[in-house]
């Protein structure tokens, strides 16, 4: 069992390093550059190299039914999904196999109002609260508890 975390704009890395560290499951960071990590046995870094992509196709080809992924990203979310790995967002929300197809639609349909707004103002995800990282601590907390159950 092992935590997968794409490190791009993660902001609870720190929160997965103590639930890793109270259930003793490792953690790999993987990141296109160097990232400074606490000195503890349970986490590595993987560095990729910077082309497009590159952290996502790491991360999805490395997991498996026995990973918990941390990411932001819904088509690598997507793509790990279909791997067989639990996926937690930053935010504490988790992707299933019920909920990825709206994400995947939502975000292309976002995505094709970004590109045809030259005026209009229609944003990205909301600002990360102190929420987020509770429901984040728990949401990883139980996904963790859950693949050592194996089920």
């Amino acid at each position: 069992m092992r935590i997968l975390v794409d490190a791009d704009a993660c902001p609870v890395k720190d929160e997965i390093y103590k639930v890793a560290w109270r259930h003793d499951v490792p953690v790999t960071i993987v990141a296109n550059q160097f990232l400074r990590l606490p000195d503890h046995p349970l986490l590595s870094l993987q560095v990729v190299s910077d082309g497009f992509d590159a952290a996502d196709d790491w991360i999805a080809e490395k997991a498996d039914a026995k990973s918990v992924v941390t990411t932001s990203d819904i088509l690598l979310a997507d793509r790990c999904l279909k791997a067989g790995a639990t996926v937690i967002g930053n935010n504490g929300k988790p992707f299933t196999e019920g909920s990825i197809g709206a994400a995947v639609a939502t975000r292309a349909i976002m995505a094709d109002l970004r590109a045809g707004a030259e005026t209009a103002n229609i944003g990205g995800p909301p600002p990360f609260r102190k929420e987020d990282r509770s429901r984040f601590l728990s949401a990883l907390d139980a996904a963790l508890v859950r693949v050592k159950r194996g089920s």
